[in-house]
């Protein structure tokens, strides 16, 4: 087959998959939660397989005690944390509020001169509506991820459906795997595995990495913000961390919050309030320069700004299932894509004729045949 047509039968494949899933969104959570869990519980499977437990017994341990934790953690944690949540947004309004008699306390006279008579009023008025939209949009896009998530499936096909599912997956596992192996060309076998590796290891570093980032962060900030006395501090600590998986989204979401919670409740005390930004500085700095390198690296080894970009795009298109699917599916994408360009950069349509520097440091020729000069005869 010609490879302009086989380029365009691929790409017709990922239409239809990219069309099928985007029409299935609604079915699909529960499968690719399951789906998800069992590829992050494989590597405890196969450990206990080597200690000489069999498949299924392996299989049984570790979503029972999974599912025994989650339990345990929803029955202790969703309560507390729906309390928090509804009187944090229920004390938003007075929160605007008092915000804007401080701006007006402190700097209504500057503004006054600055923007001439009546500029306060329309700053505040201002302020007040962009808060309110930006609450709104916040509440419209979680309740776009939850309908959108459960519209069809529901909360309860989700919680039954993904441990069912999960099980299966991760019984059959290997043998899936050497399946998929056994239908890609003997010939092609070692680049596809070499792709599958590095698309594994920039996944699981990812994941294992930034969930320890967003675990350490979120300590970190509800354990601060508790010190200093915030209100709602352990709630807002626990998401900005939870959020950390969002690329800047989660210290900025944390900062905004914990600032403006700190303004209503301390003013004017300003040692508070430095304090509280101060949780935040220190926050930045520990994941920018400590955790980040350590823990994460470059194993995804994407720009941050496509990475918010794949998390937003997808969350907006298939919901909660797009958030699950927006790092693996960069990831992939961006291991290809780099092993396509170094491909090029090999290749004959690059190199004309001129050195190649591989991998090794070695300087290898592509030469192109050409024809021999014509024989000169003697007289």
């Amino acid at each position: 087959m010609p490879i302009q047509r086989r380029a365009a039968l691929i790409l017709a494949v990922v239409a239809l998959v990219v069309v099928l899933l985007y029409q299935l969104r609604d079915v699909l959570l529960p499968f690719v939660a399951g789906a998800a869990l069992a590829y992050a519980l494989d590597p405890v499977a196969d450990r206990l397989e080597r200690l000489g437990i069999g498949r299924l017994t392996a299989t049984l341990i570790i979503l029972a005690t999974f599912l025994l934790g989650l339990i345990l953690a929803l029955i202790l944690v969703v309560p507390l944390a729906a309390n928090q949540v509804a009187a944090l947004v229920a004390s938003l309004p007075a929160m605007i509020a008092k915000l804007q008699a401080i701006i007006a306390e402190r700097a209504g006279p500057l503004i006054e001169r600055a923007g001439g008579h009546g500029a306060l009023q329309e700053l505040q008025s201002s302020v007040g509506n962009l808060m309110g939209q930006a609450v709104a949009w916040i509440l419209g896009f979680l309740r776009s991820l939850w309908s959108g998530s459960q519209a069809v499936v529901g909360i309860i096909s989700l919680l039954v459906v993904t441990p069912v599912v999960a099980f299966y997956l991760l019984v059959d596992w290997d043998r899936m795997i050497a399946t998929l192996d056994r239908w890609v060309p003997p010939r092609h076998r070692p680049t596809a595995r070499m792709l599958a590796r590095d698309i594994d290891g920039a996944i699981t570093a990812f994941i294992r990495g930034q969930s320890l980032v967003c675990l350490i962060l979120g300590t970190f900030y509800a354990l601060g913000l508790w010190c200093v006395g915030l209100n709602f501090g352990v709630l807002i600590g626990l998401m900005a961390g939870f959020l950390t998986f969002i690329p800047y989204v989660g210290s900025l979401t944390g900062f905004l919050l914990s600032t403006g919670v700190a303004l209503v409740q301390f003013w004017p005390d300003w040692v508070s309030v430095v304090l509280t930004v101060g949780v935040f500085l220190v926050g930045q700095f520990l994941e920018g320069n400590v955790l980040q390198p350590k823990l994460v690296g470059d194993a995804v080894r994407l720009h941050p700004v496509w990475l918010m970009f794949a998390l937003l795009a997808f969350g907006s298109l298939f919901g909660f299932l797009g958030l699950l699917l927006a790092v693996p599916v960069a990831a992939a994408l961006g291991v290809v894509a780099r092993f396509a360009v170094k491909r090029y950069l090999e290749s004959r349509l690059y190199h004309d004729g001129t050195p190649i520097l591989t991998a090794d440091a070695t300087v290898a020729t592509v030469t192109v045949a050409k024809p021999a000069p014509p024989a000169i005869s003697k007289p």
